[in-house]
């Protein structure tokens, strides 16, 4: 059982001072101060500007929206298409321009390089600024590190949430959140969806895996805390997901409905510690799951729209006053119950603050200017207060307030390269990173190697990732062969494999989620377990390496020699190939329990297990 630290200093939020124009009003200035949003007295400045306020703007504050194309004003005829389709306009700008929504969130697609992402974002703060109201934009990405990940190279890249759980360390999830964070500002992003809070307790789940810092409630709430203070030091807020905890299904929330079945006592036990030691430590935002939980809310509703669970536990219960966002309304598990246009009215009743990412119907045509006015008529009819909209948005400007956007929301672009992917950036990525590779099995004695002469195959999962090792391993004297085999292999790629493999002193094995053997739609399939029982019968020495849920060992339980890195950055490889030769110690302990395969009360390898040399 991991042991927490028995000391946690409660952060106390800080004073920003902000200029606000409001319709030509006077500017706020530094002494409206408040501790968070949602606590203590309101801001006279910010009142005023609420007031200034149609129902129409404050109901478009809610929404934070995807967008195509990597400008604010992008005529790329593809881009143009799609935004037309969504919403009837262009670009980002245009977007601004006719509904003044609160945030933009970016994707992959939205981003080419560091320099490329700070125009794009002062373009949408110079479209926000342009408007009445002259309130900026919220800029939101995922940016977890690891496996979720934006923002690529030359982007500094963390090593991700159960990779820094195995290090133990939480000085480096804290650092490593603050210079993510950083070089996030410095691109003009001011809300990171991170860190994720859930306690990944079901090895099969689908859609958190890796993304949690581990299955031990106290170990996951001290990574949580340290990196919800490294964010804000670095002035972006932080969001705490997936409330009230996704640790535990089998069904992914993007496809389908899942279901958790943990009693109220487990719940308690097991998800909830994280959330509210975030909330002890000030967080100012929490991601809903759209998740089913009936012994919080029996009535069916996920926890997106159930009030019993948003305002009963989160807000009375657990006295939260920041910023509630849903996860994004595009997914299945919030849209199966009742229609698109009706699900922000029920959210906004259940507790929620901001309404991210609006979907598309059937035909591909976006819903948000229906779900708009689903909010607008809402009011008008009685259905919502508009005290109760109000709530939201004070919410929303005072978090913006907090950021310093009001004052100045622009990045400096001529900074970017003194901020994003520096030396020392890249430097402690690596350092922590070292720390992070968890050797579980070496059973024939294989590792360490000694750097020389021999013949090595790798193959397995990954064009990058097997072609990164092949390159470490034949740096130190090996003549590499690589033979990428994708997620599932067949048997005419197996074969070709264990065909080269019969002729190698050595075979590298990378998996990538082995342990996904269902061969449904959505899965991975049992290739990758076949492919490494085909190699384990050449009798040649294999070394497998799971570069992502560190549970593939029990799928091929004769395996000698077996590490985890947990995720697949070119930091995350580098320390492997140093751990196979000696050069690094490993030092990484599981972060999660790997049990026997099929039984789930069975464990191969405990909590905290891990070999070194």
């Amino acid at each position: 059982m991991y042991r927490p630290r028995t000391r946690r200093r409660r952060w106390l939020a800080g004073v920003t001072a902000g200029v606000l124009a409001v319709s030509g009003m006077a500017a706020l200035d530094a002494s409206a101060a408040q501790a968070a949003p949602g606590h203590g007295r309101k801001d006279p400045r910010l009142l005023r500007l609420l007031r200034s306020m149609s129902l129409e703007d404050k109901a478009a504050q809610l929404f934070v929206l995807q967008i195509h194309g990597t400008s604010a004003t992008t005529d790329d005829p593809a881009d143009v298409a799609a935004n037309r389709k969504l919403y009837g306009v262009d670009n980002a700008a245009q977007v601004i321009a006719r509904y003044h929504p609160g945030g933009i969130i970016y994707y992959g697609e939205n981003v080419q390089d560091p320099h490329q992402l700070a125009a794009f974002s002062n373009g949408i703060q110079h479209a926000a600024m342009a408007q009445q109201h002259r309130i900026p934009a919220t800029i939101a990405i995922d940016q977890e590190g690891g496996i979720v990940a934006r923002v690529q190279p030359p982007a500094t890249q963390s090593p991700g949430s159960m990779a820094l759980a195995a290090g133990r360390r939480t000085g480096d999830a804290r650092a490593l959140a603050r210079i993510t964070g950083g070089e996030l500002r410095a691109i003009g992003v001011n809300q990171d969806y991170a860190p994720d809070a859930d306690v990944n307790v079901n090895p099969a789940n689908p859609v958190i895996g890796v993304r949690s810092f581990g299955s031990d409630p106290a170990l996951v709430s001290d990574m949580v805390t340290a990196q919800i203070g490294g964010y804000r030091s670095a002035g972006v807020t932080a969001t705490a997901k997936h409330f009230p905890g996704h640790g535990d299904t089998k069904t992914d929330s993007h496809t389908g409905v899942p279901q958790i079945g943990h009693t109220r006592a487990e719940w308690e036990r097991l998800d909830l510690p994280p959330f509210r030691a975030a909330i002890e430590h000030g967080v100012d935002a929490i991601m809903t799951a759209h998740i089913v939980v009936p012994s919080l809310d029996p009535s069916g509703d996920p926890a997106t729209l159930s009030r019993p669970i948003l305002t009963g536990i989160l807000r009375d219960r657990l006295h939260y006053r920041g910023v509630v966002v849903t996860d994004a309304l595009d997914m299945q598990g919030v849209r199966d119950k009742y229609g698109d246009e009706n699900i922000p009215v029920l959210a906004l009743k259940a507790g929620v603050d901001v309404l991210l990412k609006p979907p598309a119907d059937d035909q591909g045509n976006g819903v948000f200017a229906r779900q708009l006015a689903a909010v607008v008529d809402a009011v008008k009819s009685g259905e919502l207060t508009e005290k109760r909209l109000d709530e939201s948005v004070y919410r929303i400007l005072a978090l913006k307030r907090e950021r310093g956007l009001f004052r100045d929301p622009y990045a400096d672009e001529s900074k970017i390269d003194k901020v994003v992917g520096t030396p020392a950036h890249l430097a402690a990525a690596q350092r922590a990173t070292d720390r992070t590779t968890t050797l579980v099995k070496n059973g024939a004695g294989v590792l360490p190697l000694k750097p020389g002469a021999r013949k090595a195959l790798v193959t397995g999962w990954g064009l990058s990732t097997t072609a990164t090792l092949g390159t470490e391993i034949a740096r130190r004297g090996a003549t590499t062969t690589i033979r990428q085999t994708g997620i599932d292999p067949g048997q005419a790629e197996i074969d070709e494999a264990v065909a080269a493999a019969r002729e190698q002193d050595l075979v590298v094995a990378v998996t990538n989620r082995a342990w996904d053997v269902e061969t449904e739609a959505g899965h991975n399939g049992p290739g990758q377990m076949n492919l490494v029982k085909a190699l384990i019968a050449t009798g040649r020495p294999v070394v497998v390496i799971a570069v992502r849920d560190p549970y593939d060992i029990a799928w091929f339980p004769g395996a000698t020699t077996y590490l985890a890195t947990y995720s697949y950055t070119a930091e995350a490889l580098r320390s492997a190939a140093e751990t196979l030769f000696g050069e690094l110690d490993p030092r990484g302990r599981l972060p999660v329990a790997i049990p026997v395969r099929d039984d789930p009360d069975g464990v191969l390898y405990p909590f905290g297990y891990g070999l070194g040399y």
